[in-house]
């Protein structure tokens, strides 16, 4: 059934209409500006939707949801409201969340936007307020000087979810049960200033460790959360300059930092109002080891291949040495086609080349070693949370589809698929010619323990049709993935591509 939504967003959705992408395939319930925007990242699998609706039982199309399925999974991705005042990018979108509910062999489905302090006002200006992630930076704005879309990532934290952005934004706090907002989280009074997306739940002892960084020395700072939310330590790390980090390392005794070659220019980006980002192919990329609870000048540095990394796999500790396995770009820029005019660099960004690899730091002698596990373009990679900071052997990526001979213009989710970090070994299920996959969370079966095998759990994805416009949530046995998804629920509306998701587990939110 369809669930009220905010009157600021009634309007919108009374102009709703089906349109089409430049292909001539119809989006339905998209608003009918995107019409007049000729930006990938508004059309086709793209289109954002313009209604919150709830369904409390899913249609089972194929197979069946497996008993120790339990759970909740979390999606979080871009659905702009308003037509925007300068160039889109993927980021800019208004931040929605998706979840499925899994529990005694029965799913339902509900979505909310993100009721972030942006979203608010321009729903009281009834109009865009703020420039996007391609600028121009307007610092007269309150807040930030783009958008903070709270769009990017989320996960569930001290009895709420949390959302989180992309550029190192405000947390915001909504209800598990309705995906209702409940205001920023800022720490119980402890946070200073923004939270990276990739910050980090310890299932172990219910931690958040968290990092944001910033155009002023030190340039990035860590810190640790107790499972109340009470910031128990905090220390700056310094960096050469300012840097774009987007994930963190984390083990028992460590955290690793990431300072790439990849950023921007502070004195560019006072003169046009435009962050530029240039990879610099000559200077290391650093991985810094850095006792968890330590003060900030106790990290060790390691010097590496010059690269970016987006997403960690994981990291664990093997007597002297810190193993981390994750995907890394040695191409984060692509060269832009100038055919594609204004939103060139923009999308050659966005066509992520990266690849499964693995770097070993020796705590004692300083060596380094590093080297692919696999060249296939993959990304989105995910492991057993139960095994963070511990040894794991799998890793659950998705299959990149950003090349032109893949038939897409967009970053888009083509394949399932699981690696054998010790071996290289892969197991891949495409998902078909159309249809686009989401981030797959690992979701470990009902009261399983890191004493049970690696793989005992599930991974489910939300897939989208571009064929007819259908939208799919598919479930893989984690131990089989080439099999194919063991069940296929379809979803009462058409889902947009999105970005991270994230699996709850049904013993942290149930009672019994």
């Amino acid at each position: 059934m369809n669930s009220p939504i905010d009157a600021a967003n009634l309007e919108v959705a009374a102009k709703c209409t089906i349109i089409e992408d430049k292909q001539g395939n119809p989006a339905p319930n998209a608003p009918a500006w995107t019409k007049e925007i000729d930006n990938p990242y508004l059309h086709g699998v793209y289109a954002p939707i313009c209604e919150e609706v709830q369904a409390d039982t899913l249609e089972v199309v194929e197979g069946e949801i497996p008993a120790d399925l339990y759970g909740a999974y979390l999606r979080n991705g871009p659905n702009a409201v308003y037509k925007p005042r300068f160039n889109y990018h993927a980021f800019d979108g208004d931040g929605m969340l998706h979840m499925i509910n899994f529990k005694d062999g029965k799913a339902s489905y509900r979505n909310r936007w993100i009721q972030t302090d942006a979203k608010v006002k321009e729903a009281e200006e009834g109009t865009a307020v703020w420039p996007g992630v391609m600028g121009p930076f307007d610092f007269s704005l309150p807040g930030f000087p783009i958008k903070d879309t709270s769009n990017t990532d989320v996960m569930y934290y001290n009895g709420h979810i949390m959302s989180l952005w992309y550029n190192a934004g405000i947390p915001y706090k909504l209800d598990m049960d309705t995906l209702d907002t409940k205001g920023r989280e800022d720490l119980n009074g402890g946070l200073k200033r923004a939270l990276s997306a990739h910050s980090k739940v310890d299932l172990e002892n219910g931690e958040l460790v968290f990092f944001d960084y910033s155009d002023d020395y030190p340039y990035y700072t860590y810190g640790i959360a107790d499972k109340d939310g009470n910031i128990k330590h905090e220390a700056g790390v310094a960096l050469p300059g300012p840097r774009l980090p987007h994930d963190i390392g984390v083990t028992p005794n460590y955290v690793i930092v990431h300072d790439c070659p990849f950023f921007h220019d502070v004195d560019l980006l006072e003169k046009t109002n435009k962050r530029v980002m240039t990879f610099h192919r000559d200077v290391p990329t650093r991985f810094g080891v850095q006792p968890r609870y330590g003060n900030g000048d106790e990290v060790k540095w390691f010097e590496c291949e010059p690269c970016y990394i987006l997403h960690v796999t994981n990291c664990w500790e093997e007597g002297d040495w810190v193993i981390q396995v994750g995907c890394r770009s040695t191409n984060p820029m692509p060269k832009a086609d100038p055919t594609e005019g204004e939103l060139s660099h923009m999308l050659a960004y966005m066509r992520l080349e990266a690849n499964l690899y693995v770097w070993k730091f020796n705590m004692k002698t300083g060596e380094v070693i590093e080297h692919d596990i696999d060249t296939l373009n993959s990304e989105f990679n995910r492991s057993n949370p139960l095994y963070m900071g511990y040894k794991t052997r799998y890793s659950f990526n998705q299959y990149i589809m950003t090349r032109k001979d893949d038939g897409v213009g967009t970053l888009a989710f083509g394949a399932m698929l699981k690696y054998d970090v010790e071996n290289g070994d892969l197991e891949r299920w495409d998902y078909g010619e159309g249809v686009f996959g989401s981030e797959a969370p690992f979701c470990p079966a009902k009261g399983a323990t890191r004493d049970d095998p690696e793989d005992q759990g599930y991974l489910v994805t939300i897939a989208t049709d571009t064929n007819d416009w259908t939208s799919y949530c598919l479930i893989f046995d984690a131990r089989n993935v080439a099999q194919g998804p063991v069940c296929k629920l379809k979803l009462p509306q058409r889902v947009p591509g999105g970005f991270h998701a994230s699996w709850v587990r049904g013993e942290d939110l149930y009672s019994e």
